[in-house]
């Protein structure tokens, strides 16, 4: 009879395998999370959504300040790929009964945490990629002004570095694979559904903060705490992470001290990012707000001058390039007319109030704003011509008989398209009937009869046109003239239209 004596199995484990094999195997669970179905098609769309508004935000004119915020909201959806799929990853073992065969290896079960919470480190960076591409993409274009803010930057990667550990947590403390989905749901309802952190300082424990208003402000004046922001969600994140560690059994002194001062980190920029505006911002805004003139820099063109904030000197061009054209249709003392083009903000509530600009009453000075391209263009432009005919905003804005014909005509007149600029400009979009027209104060309103006598210098040859509005200046820019009496001088059949403003 033969014995047979089993021997122990005994790992020839060499100083250093363990983290040669923990690299091995993170960078295995990378490869399986960057191919999983969810995060491909995940960052197919993220990268197709971003190719897809490319310059559209801005109309080609990006001021950097916003587009940084712009990177943030849309890595939230690889997030939430991300995070299904490590906590999947995580939970592969036991899905398959496969736990026990762990127990032969050299990798006990903290440090196999280790290598998945490394490759929630990879899909982190991968983001940071795409993000950084749509920030070049933006800052390299001919228009952009201003300048972003890395933190903000940060957000969209740590986004999804924080949705990753969170998986990986929840998957070493509940033993389902229904708790991610379920926890998934419930941050979708409360983000979308939560109003009660939608305001005040608690709205910077969300991830992504949004900001209610489009308005662009200069750089040093819109007061986020991004740095704040982005410690509190590298602490969270790391606090998640070090926690699935401990949770797994890694109980190394390294690593409690790791977690420590991860909880540390996010109580620091936690607490730091709700504490408001410092009063030396308040009192910059309130400057820039009241007293522009203060803080602006100041150019002249063609008897023009141009006065902006520092940030948005490379804009003054463009600018003068509207101007000129305005004053080239105008007759009389119009047409060599001295303004001045003042740049102006509502910023005494940041970036939260989106509050209008009152009309100036100074002579032949005209409201510009932070934004450029698109509507914005016309909107300027009828800025422009109703100060020439006015004398000024206030005057302008009031205006209720047939010179909203020759500020309009002004207007659009040296528009390539003039029936599109005419549908921008308009609030309804409309090119018919009665509106309100858009500048960057308050709006002047067209009757339909206005709009009828428009359209149809509109159609006539543009040389025509101009040469009957000089020669009648002076009569076509009297207070008091009827659409009717303007229809006439100007060579186009009389209004059928209703010619009666609004009270």
């Amino acid at each position: 009879m033969t014995t047979v004596v089993e021997r122990p199995v005994v790992s020839d484990v060499r100083p250093g395998s363990s983290g040669a094999a923990v690299a091995a195997l993170a960078l295995f669970e990378t490869r399986r999370l960057l191919t999983r179905l969810p995060v491909v098609i995940a960052f197919l769309v993220y990268l197709g959504w971003t190719v897809w508004r490319g310059g559209k935000d801005w109309d080609g004119y990006p001021a950097l300040q916003d587009v940084d915020r712009a990177t943030q909201s849309a890595p939230m959806l690889v997030g939430l790929a991300v995070v299904l799929s490590v906590n999947r990853a995580a939970l592969r073992s036991r899905r398959h009964g496969t736990e026990q065969h762990f127990a032969v290896l050299v990798l006990p079960p903290w440090r196999r945490t280790v290598a998945h919470a490394l490759s929630v480190v990879a899909a982190a960076l991968l983001t940071a990629v795409c993000v950084a591409a749509q920030f070049g993409w933006e800052a390299f274009r001919p228009g952009a002004i201003g300048r972003g803010s890395v933190a903000e930057l940060l957000v969209g990667p740590l986004t999804v570095l924080l949705s990753g550990m969170f998986g990986l947590l929840m998957a070493g403390l509940v033993r389902s694979a229904l708790a991610a989905p379920l926890t998934v749901v419930f941050f979708l309802f409360l983000f979308l559904f939560g109003t009660g952190l939608s305001d005040g300082g608690l709205r910077w424990f969300m991830p992504v903060v949004v900001e209610p208003t489009p308005a662009t402000l200069p750089s040093d004046l819109i007061g986020r705490p991004a740095v704040w922001h982005a410690l509190y969600l590298a602490g969270l994140a790391l606090c998640a992470g070090l926690v699935a560690v401990l949770a797994a059994g890694g109980r190394k002194p390294v690593v409690m001290a790791g977690a420590a001062g991860a909880v540390a980190m996010t109580l620091v920029g936690g607490v730091a990012q709700t504490g408001g505006d410092s009063p030396e911002l308040v009192r910059a805004r309130e400057r820039a707000t009241v007293d522009p003139e203060q803080v602006q820099s100041c150019a002249r063109r063609d008897g023009a001058t141009y006065c902006a904030f520092p940030e948005w000197g490379p804009r003054v061009a463009d600018w003068a390039g509207v101007v000129d054209r305005v004053r080239s249709l105008a007759g009389g003392s119009a047409h060599q007319q001295k303004i001045v083009v003042r740049q102006r903000i509502e910023a005494r509530y940041g970036l939260s109030g989106d509050a209008a600009l009152m009309p100036l009453e100074r002579p032949h000075e005209v409201t510009v704003g932070t934004r450029w391209g698109g509507n914005r263009v016309p909107e300027f432009s009828a800025a422009v011509a109703g100060v020439l005919v006015a004398g000024n905003e206030k005057a302008a804005n009031s205006m209720c008989d047939g010179r909203m014909v020759t500020v309009m005509w002004l207007t659009l007149g040296w528009e390539p398209d003039p029936m599109a600029a005419l549908r921008r400009v308009r609030l309804n979009d409309s090119v018919t009937g009665s509106d309100f027209v858009l500048q960057p104060t308050d709006g002047m309103y067209m009757t339909a009869a206005q709009t009828e006598v428009l359209r149809e210098l509109l159609d006539r040859p543009r040389g025509e046109v101009t040469a009957r509005v000089k020669s009648h200046w002076a009569e076509l820019t009297q207070p008091k003239l009827t659409t009717a009496r303007a229809a006439r001088l100007l060579g186009v059949k009389a209004p059928e239209g209703d010619d009666k403003c609004l009270d």
